[in-house]
């Protein structure tokens, strides 16, 4: 009886917001939460970003959307690119004069021994290449980066030259082309050492980014045996007895997943941490919704959309790229839906017991619903439907072009872009050919799956741990270099970081900047990430104008709308930032009220161990 009248009585206190006009934090069940963005405003952060939007992309290389930026052809017909005066240098095949001499040129390609070159927009419908854990080590050769199309090209059947040929794994595309991306890197940064985390596709790519492991995988059904040279499957023995995930594989329990192969996860996803502070984020998926029909009639698992340029009707939803599905905590199987726009982002639907039936999980449609509502959680990862993602085969650059271009578009005409980060990240690189190679800081030792530096060797360093704290196989890295692109109004203009990063310097960001630099454990690769704070800039004034392109050219709309300006209008010279400093809506108590009610969140939370 005491524990439920003290319960009764914190709910009070934390619903009515007793001890200040302004509560900016509540226990993980919602109380106090105002339902619209402006909490996710109110929490302490160590930036002035509160709120962190990843499109998270498919399978594309540095190279193959940078092979010769900021220098495109501008041939007729085409959208132009001409680059601004004092763009920096990049790291690409143009810088490194790897355009007419190349080592991909060697006679062990056989027919696809080859120079790179120019793709246009005819040629957007291209193969999907071999992009497994094992091709892409061979294809760096110990470094040499020499034999990309004998071990990952493939070619378009009918395809003209060196497109039909294995040697269409070194084409790439330039402004032309990823028009949209070429003028976003030069109004806000990139980077060009982003790499993944491991060697292989994209579901490890997906859990690097929201976890920093793939240790831990858990077999739920399989027709596969361990992953060697010859045989690419999703897993190798770790080494201790467990499994490690090294390609592609459905999550566990998915309605929409393969029926005979599935897995999950045991370690801890970034997801967690935020759920432990209360602090709003979701996974947004086209077509999650299994309610929705589309315009051509498809609903449920079988969504889908036509694309024109690939001539061909792709499925919305791909379950093995899904971050969050993985793991229990943060699953949502039957893809059940919010229980209003209100409650999107929370673990509780806000002022009840209830548990919030999506578990943080969504569908693309919901993250535009919550961007109208003023309702964008503080971390939000973005899949748009397959047709969109980028992935070659079933999608490519043209139509990718036309989804993140919308959703940026939309972000930024919203009040609360004056402090949104949207970056632009992929989950590997399809086995495109890139040049640039890193020298493993964490090895495997597989006797059969690891080929990068001869059999049974991938790199010399140390294996790294698995989630027991046991030196594991299957996570060497980092792998292939893809592209990233930071679009806020608090990055740097016209700036390119060579900072080493990986997929895991996200996860690192989200930590360091909402929960005070907690880290995972479990041997996550968060703890060792490079940082991606050289792409902002914190010290000045945001530059809040917006850039909206037109989604189909990438060229800038000729009547933009006029950009939001920072009310304080003040600059930010401190080196750390809290919400005292950049929460208008804040006051001067805010700091007290924030202490009180964490102090009664964190009672509340220990009294739900009692009954």
């Amino acid at each position: 009886m005491f524990v439920k009248r003290t319960k009764l009585a914190l709910s009070t206190l934390l619903s009515l917001s007793v001890f200040a006009p302004s509560v900016t934090f509540a226990d993980s069940r919602g109380f106090g939460q105002n339902q619209n963005s402006a909490q996710a405003s109110r929490y302490d952060t160590k930036t002035p970003i509160r709120h962190l939007v990843v499109i998270y992309q498919e399978n594309v290389s540095f190279d193959h959307y940078f092979a010769t930026y900021p220098k495109a052809t501008n041939p007729t017909g085409e959208p132009g690119f001409r680059s601004k005066s004092g763009t920096p240098r990049v790291d690409n095949l143009a810088s490194e004069n790897l355009l007419t001499q190349n080592p991909n040129t060697n006679p062990a390609n056989g027919t696809g021994a080859a120079l790179p070159f120019r793709l246009d927009r005819t040629q957007a419908a291209s193969a999907d290449q071999n992009h497994a854990y094992t091709a892409e080590q061979m294809a760096y050769n110990g470094g040499k980066a020499d034999l990309f199309p004998l071990y990952t090209g493939k070619g378009t059947a009918g395809g003209v030259g060196s497109f039909g040929t294995t040697a269409q794994v070194l084409g790439y595309y330039d402004g032309n082309t990823v028009t949209a991306y070429w003028r976003y890197a030069q109004r806000y940064a990139m980077s060009d050492n982003a790499f993944t985390d491991t060697y292989g596709p994209s579901t490890p790519g997906a859990l690097e980014v929201v976890s920093g492991q793939t240790n831990g995988m858990k077999i739920i059904a399989t027709t596969q045996s361990p992953s060697t040279k010859e045989t690419s499957s999703a897993y190798v023995a770790d080494g201790q007895g467990g499994w490690t995930m090294v390609n592609d594989i459905d999550p566990g329990y998915d309605v929409c997943s393969s029926t005979t192969n599935q897995a999950m996860m045991t370690s801890r996803n970034i997801g967690d941490l935020l759920n432990e502070r209360s602090i709003t984020w979701g996974g947004f998926m086209g077509g999650f919704d299994l309610t929705k029909t589309n315009a051509n009639g498809t609903t449920s698992c079988g969504r889908s959309t036509y694309s024109d340029v690939v001539a061909e009707t792709v499925v919305d939803y791909i379950p093995h790229h899904n971050w969050f599905q993985y793991y229990e905590s943060t699953a949502n199987p039957t893809h059940a839906r919010p229980a209003s726009v209100s409650s999107i982002g929370y673990t509780y639907v806000p002022g009840t017991w209830k548990k919030e039936p999506a578990n943080h999980e969504y569908d693309l449609n919901d993250f535009y619903d919550v961007i109208r509502a003023g309702n964008i959680p503080a971390v939000s990862f973005i899949k748009l439907p397959a047709y969109q993602d980028g992935h070659a085969g079933y999608s490519n650059p043209l139509d990718e072009q036309v989804g993140v271009v919308k959703l940026v578009n939309e972000l930024q005409k919203s009040p609360e872009w004056k402090d949104t980060a949207v970056l632009i990240a992929y989950d590997d690189s399809d086995g495109w050919y890139d040049h640039a190679f890193v020298k493993p800081t964490h090895g495997s030792f597989d006797s059969s799956a690891d080929q990068l530096d001869g059999a049974g060797k991938c790199g010399s360093a140390s294996a790294p741990k698995g989630v027991d704290g046991k030196t594991v196989n299957g996570r060497c890295g980092p792998g292939t270099r893809t592209p990233l692109i930071l679009v806020s109004p608090w990055a740097k203009t016209n700036y390119v970081s060579h900072d080493l990063v990986t997929q895991a310097s996200i996860v690192r960001f989200i930590e360091d900047n909402w929960l005070n630099g907690k880290r995972l454990g479990q041997g996550s690769f968060d703890a060792t990430a490079g940082k991606i704070d050289d792409m902002f800039d914190f010290r000045g004034t945001p530059q809040t104008a917006s850039l909206l392109l037109d989604a189909n050219t990438g060229d800038v709309l000729a009547h933009q709308i006029s950009g939001h300006h920072d009310d304080s209008d003040k600059k930010h010279d401190e080196p750390t930032y809290g919400s005292g400093k950049h929460d208008t809506a804040s006051n001067s108590g805010s700091s007290n009220t924030n202490s009180l009610q964490s102090l009664l969140a964190a009672i509340w939370s220990i009294l739900q161990n009692y009954v």
